[in-house]
């Protein structure tokens, strides 16, 4: 992994996004980290987002709602879209191991990683109100 100067602005992004499971837009992280950084701007945000993505420190997800949520948590595991609340969590079930071979078996290409998103209620929507 590629060095990169230290920036306060930028560990408060990472800090903030390690510390929440909620899968928070950019917007989210800016009004977060400015608490800590009032002097950030949004554009910053989404630059050391970026960064941090192409690293490799965090991930970007897109679930087709028109905003990408930004999640800490690197390793392979999958998310709920919630279709009404627009939130995005992570379903704690095993990996399918074996999906990345099985699909290696339907294309000319090399697969070396996949992700999954499921769409439908969240819990809190799900309840009755």
């Amino acid at each position: 992994m590629a060095t990169v100067k230290y920036s306060r602005q930028r560990e408060s992004i990472l800090s903030y996004l390690r510390s929440t499971t909620a899968h928070p837009t950019a917007e989210t992280v800016f009004n977060h980290v400015r608490e800590i950084c009032p002097s950030i701007s949004l554009g910053t945000v989404y630059r050391n987002l970026k960064q941090l993505e192409t690293l490799g420190i965090i991930r970007r997800i897109s679930c087709g709602d028109g905003n990408e949520h930004f999640d800490g948590t690197v390793s392979p595991h999958y998310h709920l879209f919630c279709r009404s609340c627009g939130s995005v969590s992570d379903i704690n079930m095993p990996l399918l191991a074996d999906l990345n071979q099985l699909a290696s078996h339907y294309t000319e290409g090399t697969i070396e990683g996949h992700s999954t998103i499921f769409y439908g209620l969240c819990a809190t929507c799900v309840k009755p109100r």
